[in-house]
């Protein structure tokens, strides 16, 4: 998936925080990066507090939940859900 060039579309912070979670979706399955709640977590605390995070990488809740969807979509070849 990395090497389709999914990330670019994404600024920095936000392909730091997708590939992080790409991390963690390959060690501990799904269900950690479907809660929002993970961006509290190691390793994502030393990029900032979880609103610093989706402001600076996705501009709100909603275009962080869209990438998730799209993540997810990638990850299982599925088109996105509509926001």
């Amino acid at each position: 998936m990395r090497k389709r060039n999914y990330f670019t579309k994404y600024s920095d912070a936000a392909q730091a925080v997708l590939n992080t979670l790409l991390d963690k979706y390959a060690d501990a399955g799904v269900q950690e990066i479907e809660s929002i709640q993970v961006l509290k977590l190691k390793p994502f605390d030393s990029m900032g507090t979880l609103p610093e995070i989706i402001k600076s990488g996705f501009g709100d809740r909603n275009g962080y939940n869209q990438a998730i969807s799209e993540l997810e979509s990638e990850i299982y070849h599925l088109p996105p859900r509509s926001a």
